[in-house]
């Protein structure tokens, strides 16, 4: 496996931690995101990883939860030609248990064009967009992981300035770890320290 070290981030206050590389640096205060989140990016290669906590969605079946906050996503970023690429059957995660009730996880992955903040559609990049959906339905909470890998940057986005335009780098080729193992990585690791954070049992995130 490429080198790329990676290490226990603290996030939403140590209340929960994950494990993924250094080169993602924390953007969550610079881009004064909601507090549901928190934003990881590489600068050099416009990659970025986002935690996001939601109350759970009750009306959407385990099965296709990944694939609908996919399709929520590309409906928010007002994403072309978005294609899922492959998507996940249910499985429990033991490790992530609240009171004797595991998480269950379903992950997804596809490929849309979008744009960076305002820029229009002329500015789209192609990226690839990982999703995992943890679903921890006895504090009602759904832990979205979303990590975006930029496959073609146009040169009009802001994207071209930093990166450069055209066919993304390989992250191989750079000696640094791709980035689907990045995500791997991160559901993987996943861990909540404090379950105090959603609130009652009953509750969702306020």
């Amino acid at each position: 496996m490429p080198e790329d070290s990676c290490t226990d981030r603290a996030l939403f206050g140590g209340t929960i931690s994950t494990t993924f590389p250094l080169r993602f640096q924390d953007v969550s205060n610079v881009r004064q995101v909601p507090d549901h989140q928190e934003v990881f990016v590489d600068p050099a290669r416009d990659e970025s990883l986002i935690i996001e906590l939601l109350d759970l969605k009750v009306d959407v079946a385990d099965s296709g939860s990944a694939t609908w906050f996919l399709q929520d996503l590309a409906n928010e970023q007002d994403a072309e030609g978005t294609t899922i690429i492959e998507q996940s059957a249910v499985f429990e995660a033991p490790g992530l248990c609240y009171r004797n009730t595991p998480a269950v996880i379903t992950t997804a992955v596809a490929q849309m064009a979008v744009s960076k903040g305002r820029q229009g559609r002329e500015a789209q990049n192609l990226v690839k967009v990982y999703l995992a959906n943890l679903r921890l339905k006895d504090v009602g909470t759904d832990i979205l992981i979303t990590a975006y890998e930029p496959l073609l940057i146009n040169p009009l986005s802001e994207s071209a300035s930093t990166v450069g335009a055209g066919v993304a780098v390989p992250a191989a080729q750079s000696g640094i770890m791709p980035m689907a193992e990045v995500f791997k990585f991160a559901v993987s690791s996943f861990k909540v320290h404090d379950w105090s954070l959603f609130g009652t049992a009953t509750g969702g995130v306020e």
